[in-house]
């Protein structure tokens, strides 16, 4: 897990919060600095998603095993 999916998530619970406080207090400038933060929490979350994904690529074992049978093995296949 990257840092900056921890950041980000932090960030957009931040901004749900500060949204959701403004919305119960009448705050529109609360709710619209949430908001904000929110969407930045999502996109900085997103970006560590793509770093970490880039760092561990899936592998060709990976994509054998996904179906739970590796058809390299498969006499049925092969024939």
């Amino acid at each position: 897990m990257d840092k900056d999916e921890v950041k980000g998530k932090a960030k957009e619970i931040a901004g749900r919060i500060e949204r959701q406080v403004g919305e119960w207090t009448g705050d529109t400038d609360a709710q619209v600095k949430g908001a904000a933060k929110q969407v930045e929490g999502k996109v900085q979350n997103t970006w560590g998603k793509v770093k970490d994904a880039a760092k561990h690529p899936p592998t060709n074992n990976d994509e054998e095993t996904d179906s739970g049978t590796d058809r390299r093995h498969d006499k049925a296949f092969n024939e």
